[in-house]
């Protein structure tokens, strides 16, 4: 029998990355929190890679503890190796990756979720969610207890309806052996929730009593490491190294022989999987030409023989797996300890939001993560971090935080999600954004705390720490600018050595550190009055002097940017009425219903010259108010 069992100020769906963050977020902006979860004990778990960060997905990671998320200081607790990825490219692409312990990373955050204030975490499968008023939801779990609240967030992941397939065998499952949430896709669709199917997979699990490391590129962590939060809470160590190896012909040909049981090939399979992470089936039926592919061998964690084999993903049957992994050196009498596999899921057409995350069409319901159509750990957490702030500021009767992109690559990543959609599982990259070199990992701090603390979720002490760190910057800049190096013999051999021109007379130490070929630690023994300073203040000095142009010049196209931005445009807008517009563009602005100009003009199917029409009607209308 149904009973009425908790009313709460907002409900979480989901204890994954995304609604870990959420329910964090909205609890320490002090309204009460429910987080529901189907398995207490795969709160924070990472069913693919046990890593986090990577090309972009860093700069996320660095941008939520910026603003007071978690993910960060939960990495840096349980790191087993960390590397700065791209470091022979520009900063703007500098990307910190750090490989985790996955069950202490979970234990981390089921702890960190137990003893926040104002949340409890309830394992129970919600099986039932309605709008019973404008303002109250109502959700039943499977054990029909029912509860109330203002607002719900939905992070249902991959299980929402999940199915998984091994080559002919398929079944209803959500990841890592659990159950899929299969009565509350169907309460969903009742809702009118527009779902779509899509599909990830993951790679096997091997023992590490089993490798041949002999013949294994070694791959060792950073000497200097870099942590994800700026906080200084943890201080990441290198505990474990990581391993190369490389498919082959054999590999190959065991892969193309049996691609028939392949339900990505036999149809099986009607979601549509992630273009940049693709299945080694995959990989080798798109890139024929290439004669391997590399394969990273990544532990679990520090207690555990289990090891990842990322870049393998597959749904092959598991005999056919068996075989095509013995063909890789290394991997010769390899036992599998859990098998690959895809999944399949239900998720949400993200042009159903806003920006803040909440539903156009359902007062108070928003989403977040894998369930808005994104792929990924990171791109999950950031989006359950601004779901959860605006849920809490909703109810708290303040403004949404809109992060633009111009400000963030989360800015980035959900304005993509919200105004173009997207097809396949959506993936962060820094060519995803116009604005790298502003948006760099090192200055996520910079850019994005001032937000967290007008909010509530960043303390004074992390405030007054970032003014201290700007402080110094401006003083080492001024310093830079204003010290002179004089020429001398060792310093000439230095320039010579280098491939750069010697000094004939005294310049400033900021046109040396301006030269490509130079940095402030080459030039540490002729700089006799450089202070005692953080690494990261010196970081920052070499870049703003290096790049100082291009910034000037993206600062200035975000600044335009951002003039469109301004300029907003009335939700209730009928764009048929508008003469001039192209028919698409009147259908897709019609959807979409954005905010202002700019987000128009990133709509798919609106042209430049559409928003000139726009611009012109705006102005008009203007007009026509004013006279009247």
């Amino acid at each position: 029998m149904k009973y009425f069992a908790k009313n709460y100020d907002v409900i979480v769906i989901g204890a994954g990355h995304a609604g870990i963050e959420a329910g964090l977020a909205a609890a320490r902006l002090g309204v009460n929190v429910g987080v529901f979860t189907i398995n207490m004990d795969w709160v924070g778990n990472m069913p693919c890679n046990p890593s986090i960060g990577g090309t972009s997905k860093g700069h996320l990671v660095r941008e939520i503890d910026a603003l007071g998320g978690e993910m960060g200081k939960a990495a840096d607790a349980n790191t087993l190796q960390s590397r700065i990825l791209n470091l022979g490219k520009g900063p703007a692409v500098h990307s910190l990756r750090a490989q985790i312990d996955r069950r202490r990373y979970s234990e981390y955050m089921k702890h960190t979720m137990e003893k926040q204030e104002n949340l409890e975490i309830i394992q129970a499968e919600v099986v039932d969610l309605r709008q019973i008023e404008n303002d109250k939801w109502e959700i039943t779990t499977r054990l029909e207890a029912i509860y109330h609240s203002m607002c719900v967030i939905l992070a249902t992941g991959t299980f929402l309806g999940g199915k998984i397939y091994v080559g002919d065998v398929s079944y209803e499952g959500g990841p890592d052996g659990m159950f899929a949430a299969t009565a509350l896709a169907k309460s969903l669709k009742e809702l009118g929730v527009p779902t779509r199917r899509f599909k990830t997979g993951t790679p096997a699990r091997v023992n590490r009593r089993s490798i041949d490391f002999s013949n294994l590129e070694i791959q060792n962590g950073d000497e200097r490491i870099v942590p994800f939060s700026f906080d200084g809470k943890y201080q990441p160590e290198n505990k474990l190294p990581c391993y190369i190896t490389y498919t082959n012909e054999k590999t190959k040909r065991i892969i193309l022989d049996n691609i028939h049981r392949s339900p990505l090939y036999s149809g099986k399979i009607d979601g549509v999987g992630p273009r940049y992470c693709p299945s080694i089936e995959d990989k080798i039926v798109r890139f024929a030409e290439k004669e391997r592919h590399q394969l990273f061998i990544e532990p679990c964690g520090e207690f555990t023989e289990e090891m990842y084999l990322q870049g393998m993903s597959s749904s092959l049957p598991e005999d056919v797996q068996l075989a095509f992994l013995r063909t890789i050196p290394g991997l010769e009498h390899v036992q599998v300890m859990r098998t690959a596999y895809a999944i399949e899921y239900d998720c949400v057409d993200p042009l159903a939001l806003y920006a803040s995350l909440e539903f156009k069409n359902f007062s108070g319901l928003f989403g977040a993560g894998q369930f808005n159509g994104s792929s990924g750990y990171e791109e999950a957490a950031a989006q359950g971090l601004i779901a959860g702030i605006n849920a809490a500021l909703k109810i708290k009767g303040e403004n949404q935080l809109i992060l633009d992109r111009a400000s963030s690559y989360i800015g980035t990543l959900i304005d993509d999600l919200v105004t173009k959609g997207c097809s396949e599982p959506y993936r962060m990259m820094t060519s995803r954004s116009e604005y790298r070199l502003l948006l760099r990992q090192d200055n996520a701090d910079i850019r994005l705390t001032e937000y967290g603390y007008k909010i509530g979720l960043v303390g004074e002490e992390k405030w007054q720490r970032l003014q201290k760190k700007l402080e110094q910057i401006k003083k080492e800049r001024e310093r830079v600018f204003s010290v002179s190096i004089s020429p001398s013999e060792k310093l000439n051999e230095l320039l010579v050595s280098r491939e750069t021109a010697a000094l004939k007379s005294g310049c400033k130490l900021s046109e040396l550190i301006k030269r490509p070929q130079l940095n402030y630690d080459l030039l540490k023994e002729f700089d006799v009055s450089r202070p005692e300073l953080p690494y990261e203040i010196f970081e920052q000095v070499e870049i703003e002097i290096k790049y100082e142009g291009y910034i000037k010049r993206q600062f200035a196209q975000a600044q335009e940017i951002r003039r469109l931005e301004v300029r907003t445009l009335d939700e209730n807008l009928d764009y048929k009425q508008i003469v001039g517009l192209r028919m698409e563009a009147r259908e897709k602005l019609n959807k979409v219903k954005p905010k202002n100009l700019g987000q128009a003009s990133r709509i798919s199917g609106v042209s430049p010259a559409d928003i000139s029409v726009l611009m012109i009607y705006l102005k008009k209308s203007d007009r026509k108010n004013k006279e009247e």
